[in-house]
């Protein structure tokens, strides 16, 4: 049974906050300034990245094996890159979007000067009593197009509203809780991890327990488009564990009830003996622990050792069902999770 127990109200509550709080590639200030407030709170310092990063580090009680944790707060979204001249607007996705799966999602756009308009993603001349093609149009940029809610039907009148080529896009999360366990909401990649990052570490502060080694907590903000495992982390770490959703499909081990490792994905194998000490950590302490393979998948590890890192890096994270599309992890998964984590930091 594991040494420290998880608030699982806690976690549920710092998820729903994270989701709620929009935080595309590059537009990630609100969910930074999120976790860095959840820190202070438990009375824990962090620090700012030149990228705008944030790094939390504790000393440990020993400094023989220094490590690191990380989680990632960007997610997916869209950016304007054209006023069309019927007004509306065309997008660019923020790397993995899967534009069949927001079709029809209801955005916000955000202007330069604070403003946020509402609008929704529909297809091009999508009504069906009017063009017969479009239940088989491809759905992709160049045919999808937000229509604002406001007065407009030409790209002078939109750039009236305060809208430009640039303003970032948020997707409605959707978020739903469900008696059963079951999460299911936009962005549970990553921000699932992020909240059982969280949810460790107030589980350290409240039994008045310290790491076992001196930990830098990275909580990066460029993971979606590969470079963000490296930002702040200093150069002697022995281990970096990274946490990130664990994939769900056809062939996968996984599930979203348990943790899963991952042995290997498309930038080649994890370490094998910080994995295998995850994997016998977990066994010990009673965490079914579930092994698995990702066949098109990279994490803040992958970005780390493509920078230089010398480090062991290890990947754990909760199972999350339809990733990068409309997602669903389950709280079983999440407690597995964060309670990994804990153990893990307080394990010598």
């Amino acid at each position: 049974m594991a040494r420290l127990s998880i608030d699982l109200d806690y976690l549920r509550q710092v998820l729903r906050d994270l989701i709620e709080t929009p935080s595309p590639t590059g537009d990630t200030e609100w969910a930074i300034s999120f976790v860095e407030q959840e820190l202070e709170s438990m009375g824990l310092t962090s620090v700012r990245t030149t990228k705008g990063a944030l790094v939390a580090k504790f000393d440990g009680l020993e400094q023989t094996k220094p490590r690191a944790l990380s989680a990632h707060v960007d997610t997916l979204g869209a950016v304007v890159a054209e006023i069309k001249g019927n007004g509306r607007l065309r997008l660019t996705a923020l790397n993995g979007l899967e534009w069949n799966s927001v079709e029809s999602e209801n955005v916000w756009i955000q202007t330069r000067h604070g403003r946020q308009i509402r609008g929704s993603l529909v297809l091009h001349n999508g009504a069906v009593h009017v063009n017969r093609e479009s239940a088989t149009t491809p759905r992709k940029p160049e045919t999808l197009e937000v229509r604002i809610d406001d007065r407009t039907n030409s790209a002078d009148e939109t750039r009236l509203l305060g809208i430009e080529v640039g303003n970032f896009v948020y997707f409605d999360p959707r978020l739903e809780v469900a008696d059963s366990g079951f999460i299911k909401s936009r962005f549970l990649d990553d921000k699932a991890c992020v909240a059982c990052i969280l949810a460790a570490l107030k589980a350290l502060t409240d039994a008045g327990v310290h790491p076992a080694q001196r930990t830098h907590v990275l909580f990066s903000n460029f993971e979606e488009v590969g470079h963000g495992g490296m930002d702040g982390l200093p150069d002697d770490l022995q281990e970096y564990v990274v946490v990130d959703m664990a994939c769900i499909g056809t062939g996968q081990n996984g599930d979203e009830m348990h943790c899963s490792i991952c042995i290997k994905d498309s930038s080649g194998p994890y370490s094998r003996r910080l994995t295998e000490f995850l994997r016998n950590l977990a066994e010990r302490e009673g965490i079914d622990l579930k092994p698995d393979t990702y066949p098109y998948y990279g994490s803040d590890g992958s970005a780390y050792w493509r920078s230089g890192g010398q480090a062991e890096v290890a990947l754990i994270g909760p199972g999350v069902d339809n990733s990068h599309c409309y997602e669903r992890t389950h709280i079983e998964g999440l407690n597995a999770t964060a309670s990994l984590i804990a153990e893990y930091l307080i394990e010598n």
